[in-house]
Order: structure tokens, then C-alpha cells, then sequence
């Protein structure tokens, strides 16, 4: 992926980031500002070799959505005390996602990040794995750090392993076209809802049961329709705006929500076997033919079904938190559009 077209493919995700950001105001802002602050000192303090690739992972980061939903699920904050749990906690969150990343670079051999070189690429496969054993750990020692309250490890420890366990499915189910759309989603649900999920629960511990249980379900959600429009793009493209060849989902063994929609429409899509597909030219023609079948369309309706449930689930809230909730669902709708 060039720069240039990672740019490009996060345009919209950025905009979005930002009006939530103006709509917090300038204490989220602050906040924001330093888990930044927070990330940076932590990737740099473990020698010269780690420090480095620690460092070029965290600052090569996206828009820090699971950070920012942690804030926001928080509200308004009572005291500087629960403040810096907060920010303990929106850390923990960004460093689990940047481990998961290095690991996931490693278990695929890719060669690109966010349109830089990945640490498995840069270094080897040893330091790309020690790199993401050292983002785990430091995850759970800044929890630590500050008393290490059991609740907010609890949540970060349950999204960790579900993290893992969704990757064990997903290398479980590489190459089969034939998995079922409840499998497919319980994966999403595991390697990207459960960590949004974990960012609501983290922010909103010191509100209460209900309101916790309510706004975690918010998280799982997002996180889900985030993967689901994410697969979709995989399959849409154009290569311009995603920064990778359409179908490479596909050509890594992948199966996503187009294709397992596509199938029941078009015999010929439910008899493919994903291990003969050999060049981005043949990913190409699947995807062509996935597009023919109404896949995408129909794919794109179930992530924005999914948006609209976890907007419609929101708990009762002051209406400046709700308006900003509401603004990030509407950034992983916007991603796609």
C-alpha cells in the first residue's frame, strides 16, 4: 500500500474522527492528546531494537477510534483520579490493537502496514514477534499501574482472548468456502467487535450495570459493522481508494460476508475453490462475479442493520455523549460510502 493511497482510503474515517473530536470538546481533545503523549513514552523504554519497532508501530496508528470510544463511553468525568484510569485504560486498548496487528502481519508474512514496511518484513519474523509480546504486556502493566482495578482487567483480558480465538477460527476456516454466516460473524465478532467492545466497557465501568452492559453491546456492534463494510471493501475496491488489489481476502484463503452471500446466488461461486485462485487477476474475476450476484448490496444492508441496532441500543444519555456516539456510528458508515 503507498502512502498515497493509505491517504486516501482513510480520508473519510478521519473526517468522521474529527467532527466527534470537535463535538467532545477540548477536554476530550486533551485526553486524547495524552494517551498519545502516554503510547509514545511507552514504545520508546524498551531498548534500542524494540523501542524502534514499538515505536514505528504505534506512530504508524489509525484515527485511535477504540481510544476514543473510551472516553466517550466514560462521559463526563468526576475526578483527575478517574481521568488518568481513563487514560490508562484508552492505552491499554490502542496498545492490545497494535500487538494484534504485529502478530497478524507475522501469521500472513505481509509486507505492508498502513503504507510502511511491517516489523516482520523489516526485522524477521523473532522481532516481529517480540514486538507484539512487548505491546501485549505493556497493555496489562499500565492497567497495573494504577492499582490495577480487577474490572478493567477483566475487560482487557476477555478481549485478548477472544482476539486469539478469533484468529485460531479464522486460520481454522482458511481455504473452506463453504463456512456459515454465523460462523463468519461470531470471527468478526471475536477479532474486531470484542476490542471495541472492551474500549465501551473500560469508559464506562463508573457509570453502572446496566449502562456498562448496554454501552459494551454499542462497542461489539460498531466493531462488527466495521469488519463487515471492511470485507466489503476488500471486494468493491477500487485498489485506489483501499491501497491493495481487489480480492486479496480471497486470495489469503479468507472467506468474508460477499462471498458466502454471493454463493447462494451463483452456483459457480459456490463451487469455487479459493486454492485455485493463483493472481490478483484471478481474485479480480471472483470479485466481479461476487459483484454480479447483488452480494455487495446485500452485504452493505447487513453491516448498516448492524449500525442502526447499535445506535437504537444505546442506553438513555446526557445528549452531547449521545450525539457523539451516534457521530462514530455514523463514521463507519460513512468509511464505506
Amino acid at each position: 500500500m503507498t502512502r498515497a493511497a493509505e491517504r486516501e482510503a482513510t480520508t473519510t474515517t478521519a473526517a468522521a474522527v474529527d467532527r466527534v473530536v470537535r463535538a467532545g470538546g477540548p477536554r476530550l481533545a486533551a485526553l486524547l492528546e495524552r494517551t498519545e503523549e502516554r503510547l509514545v513514552a511507552l514504545a520508546a523504554g524498551h531498548g534500542t531494537t524494540l523501542a524502534h519497532h514499538a515505536t514505528a508501530t504505534i506512530s504508524a496508528g489509525g484515527k485511535r477510534l477504540r481510544p476514543l470510544l473510551v472516553f466517550l463511553s466514560a462521559g463526563e468525568m468526576a475526578d483527575g483520579a478517574e481521568e488518568a484510569r481513563l487514560v490508562r485504560a484508552a492505552v491499554a486498548v490502542e496498545l492490545i490493537h497494535s500487538a494484534s496487528l504485529v502478530h497478524d502481519d507475522v501469521l500472513d508474512a505481509a509486507a505492508l502496514r498502513r503504507g510502511a514496511p511491517t516489523v516482520v518484513a523489516a526485522a524477521g519474523r523473532t522481532i516481529a514477534i517480540a514486538t507484539g509480546d512487548l505491546l501485549f504486556s505493556r497493555a496489562f502493566a499500565e492497567l497495573a499501574a494504577g492499582g490495577g482495578q480487577l474490572d478493567d482487567v477483566r475487560a482487557l483480558s476477555a478481549a485478548a482472548s477472544a482476539l486469539a480465538a478469533g484468529e485460531l477460527v479464522q486460520r481454522a476456516d482458511a481455504w473452506d468456502a463453504g463456512i456459515s454466516l454465523e460462523r463468519y460473524i461470531r470471527r468478526c465478532e471475536l477479532k474486531t467487535g470484542s476490542l471495541f467492545e472492551a474500549a465501551c466497557r473500560l469508559g464506562a465501568l463508573g457509570t453502572g450495570g446496566d449502562v456498562t452492559d448496554a454501552l459494551a453491546l454499542f462497542g461489539r456492534r460498531i466493531g462488527l459493522a466495521f469488519q463487515l463494510l471492511d470485507d466489503v471493501l476488500d471486494v468493491s475496491g477500487p485498489a485506489a481508494r483501499t491501497g491493495k488489489a481487489r480480492g486479496t481476502d480471497l486470495l489469503d484463503g479468507t472467506v468474508t460476508l460477499p462471498l458466502i452471500l454471493g454463493r447462494e446466488r451463483d452456483p459457480e461461486l459456490a463451487r469455487l475453490d479459493l486454492r485455485a485462485l493463483r493472481t490478483p487477476a484471478d481474485a479480480e474475476e471472483v470479485c466481479d462475479r461476487i459483484a454480479a450476484t447483488g452480494a455487495l448490496v446485500s452485504a452493505k444492508e447487513h453491516a448498516l442493520a448492524v449500525v442502526e441496532q447499535a445506535r437504537r441500543g444505546l442506553p438513555l444519555l446526557p445528549p452531547a455523549q449521545q450525539r457523539a456516539l451516534e457521530l462514530v456510528a455514523e463514521g463507519v458508515v460513512e468509511r464505506y460510502a
